[in-house]
């Protein structure tokens, strides 16, 4: 299929494209990598009237470390809104400064894909069965968003509201996602099951631990993709993990919490109970994989 028509923007600069989108309103969709919204525009499930290009904006395709004590917004890497999902995978810093972050973005679809997919695009389109929104969920990333009212930023948990609908306003344009760094002796794992590689999970598992030097968790992580209508993080199952020894027992404990209160939705993909039964076995699979990666940090250190 093809589009329905539109009119076609390509701002040159940031100013720009914050005014184009405040004179354009909810009658415009934003266009940054297209691995999400071009499919709907050919489907013509999405029918704009403006359609709203930045890739020419190329002051948001940086990745900034922003370490300790540098500024207001330190202990963050900052994902520009141009950055594509291939820029981040390679970069050398990502997975020792957000480990979760460089274990989910291989597994987003394709290369192909990801040199085109943006990382603050695929979490403001907000499809509970893709990756990055349940990484920021699970770090508690912050969303930065700028229009004509000013810079505001918008923290992952309240972000995702319901089925591909966030905290976004119209004109909001998003310019970058805030990663918080990880701390020392962390380890983390995004374990997912799908069909064939490439293709969107039938459920997901974000992960990451931090231990004491007594090897216990001091802090505990854990956002469930493909299993509701947004990603879930598993609050009461990370509580539990708390002051525990990383044991068997404990990661069971934290599979069971995670996934009590599950309803996951029944579908041509997967039945209700196979998802849930399957996010049980990722979180054990997550937990003990991020646990080894925490202890390796300690032989490294």
């Amino acid at each position: 299929m093809k589009p329905a028509p539109f009119t076609y923007h390509r701002p040159a600069d940031l100013d720009s494209l914050v005014a184009t989108m405040a004179d354009l309103g909810d009658e415009a969709k934003l266009l940054a990598g297209g691995q999400s919204l071009v499919p709907l525009l050919a489907l013509r499930l999405a029918s704009p009237t403006h359609l709203v290009d930045m890739s020419r904006v190329l002051d948001l395709r940086a990745v900034d470390v922003h370490e300790a004590g540098e500024s207001a917004d330190a202990g963050y890497l900052v994902v520009g809104a141009n950055a594509t999902q291939r820029d981040v995978e390679l970069d050398l810093r990502i997975a020792a400064r957000v480990p979760l972050l460089a274990d989910a973005l291989p597994l987003i679809a394709h290369p192909q894909i990801r040199n085109r997919g943006t990382v603050c695009g695929s979490i403001a389109h907000a499809d509970p069965a893709a990756e990055l929104p349940a990484v920021a969920l699970a770090l508690d990333a912050r969303i930065v968003v700028r229009s004509a009212r000013g810079t505001r930023r918008i923290d992952a948990s309240d972000f995702f509201l319901s089925y591909l609908e966030t905290a976004l306003e119209p004109d909001d344009v998003v310019v970058a996602v805030e990663f918080p760094l990880a701390a020392p002796h962390t380890g983390a794992a995004f374990h997912e099951i799908s069909r064939r590689h490439g293709d969107f999970a039938m459920a997901g598992v974000a992960a990451s631990l931090t231990l004491d030097h007594d090897g216990r968790i001091v802090d505990a992580r854990l956002a469930l993709s493909g299993v509701a209508s947004i990603p879930l993080r598993a609050a009461a199952a990370e509580a539990g993990l708390v002051g525990a020894a990383p044991t068997d027992e404990a990661f069971l404990a934290a599979s069971s919490e995670a996934t009590a209160l599950l309803d996951p939705p029944d579908d041509i993909h997967a039945t209700a109970a196979y998802r849930k039964h399957i996010a049980g076995v990722l979180v054990r699979r997550a937990l003990r994989a991020a646990h080894e990666r925490a202890l390796a940090g300690f032989e490294q250190s």
